[in-house]
């Protein structure tokens, strides 16, 4: 038996803002929303499409804003990295800025990644470069 991620729950205040913010950040679209849910995915892909990809290998999940009564109030046990495919870090962290996220100085200043926060203060990490121009191991 195998199993596929297909879907990423993430709780929070505001599902809409942080599920555009989201979608922003990684190029997706809202999928579905009402004021307490609301999916985000990849553009494009319909049900039939979703499922036929899902049992060939692993896909891009589906990302679900709930909302939820209780504050974050932690360091998050589990945190997405992302990484520019078209870009520089740098660049994409000051895009991330104009987003509304914040930049932090958890992450030790000689290491190849960044700590950010998402507008409701989760934790995210971005990443090298893995445009063909920036990259390097």
């Amino acid at each position: 038996m195998t199993l596929r991620i297909t879907e990423i729950s993430v709780d929070c205040a505001d599902p809409g803002t942080l599920a555009r913010f989201w979608a922003a950040v990684l190029d997706y679209v809202v999928l579905h929303e009402d004021p307490d849910l609301v999916e985000i995915g990849p553009p494009g892909r319909d049900d039939e499409q979703l499922l036929a990809e899902v049992r060939s290998g692993p896909v891009a999940p589906t990302i679900f804003f709930a909302r939820v009564p209780e504050r974050k109030t932690v360091k998050n046990r589990v945190h997405f990295d992302v990484s520019p495919v078209d870009t520089d870090r740098d660049a994409e962290v000051a895009r991330l800025e104009g987003l509304g996220a914040r930049r932090t100085d958890l992450a030790p200043p000689d290491k190849s990644w960044v700590v950010m926060l998402d507008p409701e203060g989760n934790e995210f990490c971005v990443l090298r470069s893995l445009a063909p121009e920036h990259f390097s191991l």
